[in-house]
């Protein structure tokens, strides 16, 4: 027997979790939109790593009732954001592991949602996949992005070279310029006038709660 072909941008998603199977790819970050909008300003989108993903089905039966359908997701990938300290590109990996329940309806999916810890999606013939997978690596990047160790020194490059300090730094010196760059709250768009990615990361969250 032929096994069925599933899309991942119009994916049966109850039939697929049935199927047992698996399905895989790897895209460019620029087919990720929400995702690239967080990119550095002089960051080139299309010489990044290709984001890596795969998913398969799983049924966990019950005493009661059919089986629960779950959906295991992983995906890998990196971006190049600005560091908030020293206001360099900063190169980040990214790497998901979810597993996400599937009710019948979207009712079903809020109780089910209000009741326990699980991530719960409603079931769709015509599911993006594509899309959950972008959904759940903005939900990984960092609110403060940052290098472990920066490149330059900000405070010494300050007051060596006479160069005025980044946004946040004016004024300030010491740890005290370290600490007024964490400021955990993001701005409404990016420096190139695209949508934060972490003002998508809020929505997402507060459609998940």
């Amino acid at each position: 027997m032929k096994s069925r072909t599933f899309v991942p941008r119009k994916l049966d998603m109850s039939a697929f979790i049935e199927s047992g199977e698996t399905l895989e790819g790897a895209l460019p970050v620029t087919e990720l939109p929400r995702l690239a909008a967080g990119l550095a300003q002089d960051a080139d989108a299309s010489a990044l790593p290709q984001v890596t993903w795969s998913a398969q089905g799983r049924q966990v039966s019950q005493r009661v009732g059919g089986p629960q359908l779950w959906l295991d997701l992983s995906a890998q990938g990196e971006v190049a954001m600005v560091c908030q300290r020293c206001l360099h590109t900063v190169s980040l990996p990214l790497s998901i592991e979810r597993s996400i329940r599937f009710a019948k309806d979207e009712a079903a999916a809020a109780e089910l949602d209000a009741d326990g810890d699980d991530d719960v999606l409603a079931l769709s013939r015509q599911f993006d996949l594509i899309e959950l997978v972008e959904d759940e690596l903005i939900m990984d990047l960092p609110i403060v992005p940052r290098h472990e160790k920066c490149p330059t020194d900000v405070e010494a490059m300050m007051n060596d070279q006479g160069e005025v300090a980044p946004p946040g730094l004016r004024g300030v010196k010491g740890d005290k310029a370290e600490n007024s760059v964490q400021d955990d709250t993001p701005d409404e768009s990016t420096p190139s006038g695209k949508p934060n990615p972490f003002a998508v990361l809020a929505s997402l969250k507060k459609d998940r709660s």
